[in-house]
């Protein structure tokens, strides 16, 4: 879908909640997104879902989750429903489901290949408020009342690291060496065994955002807020913070801003004793993941095959050298 296309598709969704507006395109990647009005006036986001990546069930039950996020206290995009009451609207012609959720104002924490802005101490307040943020959103989905037939994916340790992971077979991006994929495959056993060790020690598992990336980090007046629960499953709640790290591998002061994140999060709940170094294996797995997830987004020979290729096999080199 083209973005001329986009725009066309993006007007027809608003008549479902009788509004006539023509929205502005904000991205068009994985969902299109707008930024448009909603029926009461007020500035909303229009998603444009890309088919056959969540079903229509796990796409409402993520807007009731956030509704119930709402309910616990927490500030996220809740849903405005359609003319018909519905989450979401069918846009025929686009072959997609659209929904509308309020704006969240403030300006994304930065983005995936560019330094951080701010002194190293602004950047490490700003992840401590992140870990505190993600520790309530932990509590408030654990003490939420979803309803039973509430859907959507899990991030276990199969589907993270089995022989079909769910962001693909990392190990197969067509950008490694023979070598480079022996390495990969080394982490992967590697990883499993934490992973695996991380489970069987009773590891906090439960509805995590999954997608805690810079620029779904909005900052506003030093709070910070989640925006885009798209990839939200039932996973690893370290795998939560592993996400929130992995644009940061490559910082001068990476592990000061681990730190902060896990220092954060430990002032609202609780961690395990091991944290530090799960928190490293995570994020070295939120890289592996990323790697598969390249995979045929992309051709073969498309820079952005091997930067995340080539990103994955830094991270496992550091974090394999480090190990006891």
């Amino acid at each position: 879908m083209n973005d001329s296309e986009a725009r066309a598709f993006a007007v027809a969704a608003m008549q479902h909640w009788g509004v006539s507006d023509t929205p502005r395109l904000i991205k068009n990647r994985e969902n299109a997104v707008f930024e448009t009005l909603a029926p009461n006036g007020e500035k909303a986001a229009l998603r444009l879902h890309r088919p056959g990546y969540q079903s229509d069930d796990s796409i409402r039950s993520e807007l009731w989750w956030a509704e119930a996020l709402v309910g616990e206290g927490m500030d996220v995009p809740v849903p405005f429903r359609t003319l018909n009451g519905d989450v979401l609207a069918q846009v025929a012609k686009a072959g997609r489901m659209a929904s509308l959720v309020s704006w969240s104002e403030g300006e994304p924490m930065g983005d995936g290949d560019v330094p951080l802005r701010g002194t190293s101490a602004e950047q490490q307040a700003l992840h401590k408020a992140l870990g505190q943020e993600l520790a309530r959103l932990h509590t408030a989905s654990d003490a939420a009342n979803l309803p039973n037939d509430f859907t959507r994916p899990t991030l276990n340790l199969d589907a993270l690291l089995g022989p079909d992971p769910a962001w693909g077979r990392f190990w197969e991006n067509p950008a490694l060496s023979s070598s480079e994929v022996s390495l990969l495959q080394d982490a992967r056993q590697y990883l499993k065994g934490v992973v695996a060790k991380h489970a069987d020690d009773n590891g906090d598992f439960g509805l995590i955002h999954a997608d805690a990336l810079r620029e779904n980090v909005m900052v506003d007046q030093g709070r910070v807020k989640l925006i885009d629960f798209d990839d939200g499953v039932f996973g690893f709640r370290m795998y939560e913070l592993g996400v929130a790290m992995s644009q940061n591998w490559d910082q001068p002061n990476k592990a000061e801003l681990g730190k902060a994140l896990l220092e954060g999060y430990a002032s609202v709940r609780d961690l395990p004793e091991a944290a530090g170094t799960l928190l490293e294996a995570f994020t070295v797995l939120r890289g592996l993941a990323s790697c598969g997830w390249v995979i045929g987004r992309y051709d073969d020979d498309h820079p952005a095959t091997r930067a995340y290729a080539a990103r994955a096999v830094e991270m496992v080199r550091g974090w394999l050298g480090n190990r006891p």
